[in-house]
Formats: structure tokens, C-alpha cells, sequence
């Protein structure tokens, strides 16, 4: 599995290379200290995961985290932070794990066992069915029975008509799987395309989804704004 290492601290880069260098099929691609390099070397090198650093001057780890949800083929990102206020976030951004500094070797390793099975594992590219879990128990779910998709903490909660199911993978591993048959309403909540019935704005100037089958309004942010109002024109 080929591995980039991302942070401003050289010490901090250095201490991660020696651990990765003692772990079986790891291939350490490089190693970089700012953001706008990160996605130099992503682009040029193409790395399976991204060892992230969150605070970093210029272009923090979560914008690159962002400019990547984007693009195909991007690899699983694994945030590595001294604070743990940025693990919602990590989250809503797709990330695999993060990693609290000083990072430990054991959790290293387990983040990037879970990096490895969402790799060999992804979502199927075709159909409309997607696995849930709840507890022991699991099923196959038709996207036509979700209303919406909520990232919160490690997994990703299918919310039904009456019910609730958890999913391990990430936000953007959903959208790369459905396409143009989900919408994004704000960084940590999908929908499908057909549960979208129209907008609703509030006087403080928020604007909510109003969907079928559930009384949920998630918000909608200003950033996926124009493009959701494009998606219910089209409709």
C-alpha cells in the first residue's frame, strides 16, 4: 500500500516514515510538509492512502481533504492531529481514521488496516442496493427506501423512514458509488435524488431540505446551495 506523508513538523514526518518503515506492504511514496504539495504529490505520485496533518499553515489538511473529495481516484485519508475537536470533522470530510499526536505505532497500524479494507472493499459501481449494520445484525438496503445519509463519528447513519442503520464507509465513497443518484447537501449529509422534494429558507437566512417520506430538514450549506438548487430544476 502506497503511503504520503503530510506535516509542516519535519520531526513529526520523520517519526511516522521510521514507523511506516517497520510495517509489512507499506511503501512510504514521500513525504511533504505543506498543503499545495500534498496535492502536487498526490496528482504525481498517486498514493493509496495520506497520512494528513490537520493544522498546517496556507492550506490546512481538512481544505485539502476537501479539494480531494473530488477527485477520482483519490486516496483514503488518514488525519494525524495533537487535538481531538477535529475528529467531527475528519469524519464529515470522508477520513478512514485519525490519529492523535504523538501517534502510537499500534494505532497506526489499525488505521491503516481500515485504510487497506476500504480500499479492497468498495462499494459496488453499479446497481441501487448498499449493506447496513446494526449491531450483529446487517442487510441489503435499496437506495430507494434512504431518505438521508448523516457522517457522524467513524460511520455513516442511513437514516430511513422509520429506522436508523450505520454504514463503515465514508461519504464520498457513497457518492463515487451512486453518482448523479445522491445529492450533497452539506459536507456531512447526503441525499438520494429522489427523496429531494424542495428548499425551505428561514428568516436568520438558513436553508433547509424538505424530503420525502420524513419530517428531518437537514441543512443546506452555502457551498452546496447553487448546486442543489440546480438539481431541483433539473427535476
Amino acid at each position: 500500500m502506497r503511503v504520503l506523508v503530510v506535516d509542516d513538523e519535519p520531526l513529526a514526518r520523520a517519526r511516522l516514515e521510521l514507523m511506516l518503515k517497520d510495517m509489512r506492504d507499506i511503501d512510504v511514496v514521500g513525504s511533504v510538509g505543506d498543503g499545495e504539495s500534498a496535492l502536487s504529490a498526490c496528482a504525481a505520485l498517486h498514493p493509496d492512502v495520506l497520512l494528513l496533518d490537520v493544522e498546517m499553515p496556507a492550506l490546512t489538511g481538512e481544505a485539502v481533504a476537501q479539494r480531494l473529495a473530488s477527485v477520482a481516484g483519490a486516496p483514503q485519508v488518514i488525519f494525524c492531529t495533537a487535538y481531538e475537536r477535529h475528529a467531527i470533522s475528519a469524519f464529515e470530510l470522508g477520513a478512514v481514521d485519525y490519529l492523535l499526536k504523538p501517534v502510537r505505532s499500534e494505532r497506526l497500524a489499525e488505521a491503516l488496516a481500515r485504510a487497506r479494507a476500504r480500499i479492497a472493499q468498495p462499494l459496488p459501481q453499479q446497481g441501487n442496493t448498499l449493506v447496513v449494520r446494526r449491531g450483529s445484525e446487517s442487510r441489503r438496503l435499496d437506495l430507494a427506501d434512504v431518505r438521508y445519509f448523516v457522517a457522524d463519528e467513524k460511520y455513516v447513519e442511513v437514516h430511513l423512514e422509520r429506522d436508523t442503520w450505520l454504514m463503515d464507509e465514508s461519504l464520498r465513497q457513497i457518492e463515487q458509488a451512486f453518482g448523479e443518484r445522491v445529492i450533497r447537501l452539506h459536507r456531512n449529509c447526503l441525499v438520494p435524488a429522489h427523496a429531494l422534494l424542495g428548499l425551505k429558507t428561514l428568516a436568520d437566512g438558513r436553508v433547509l431540505a424538505r424530503l420525502a417520506g420524513t419530517d428531518a430538514m437537514p441543512e443546506v450549506s452555502r457551498r452546496n446551495l447553487v448546486a442543489v438548487r440546480q438539481r431541483l430544476r433539473e427535476a
